[in-house]
């Protein structure tokens, strides 16, 4: 088991420190709920709901997006070149340091 570090900046503007487990095959989503962030996931992680939609602040290279998930961006609100699905981001060793900020809720 190896634990990374995934930092979270909040809606409030404050920053968490997140362990993260990479044998788990959580993504960032469901690692924001166990820290009880609030992060909603009303679609389950499935790029239906926008909820989990977050900015990455950091310079890490991450898997491209899918088609769906390019596709409920596009229907979503404050959305940012940077903007990603929470769900869509499954953690892995090179998030190690990963950077994201919370967007803003409806």
């Amino acid at each position: 088991m190896e634990d990374i570090t995934i930092t979270i900046k909040d809606r409030d503007g404050k920053a968490h420190d997140l362990l993260a487990p990479t044998d788990m095959a959580m993504n960032i989503m469901e690692l924001c709920k166990s820290y009880a962030l609030p992060v909603e996931g009303t679609c389950g992680g499935m790029a239906l709901c926008a909820s989990c939609q977050c900015y990455v602040l950091s310079d890490h290279t991450l898997p491209p997006s899918t088609d769906d998930e390019e596709a409920m961006l596009s229907e979503a609100f404050y959305v940012k070149e940077n903007s990603r699905l929470g769900c869509q981001l499954p953690i892995t060793k090179d998030m190690d340091g990963l950077v994201l900020e919370l967007a803003p809720e409806y």
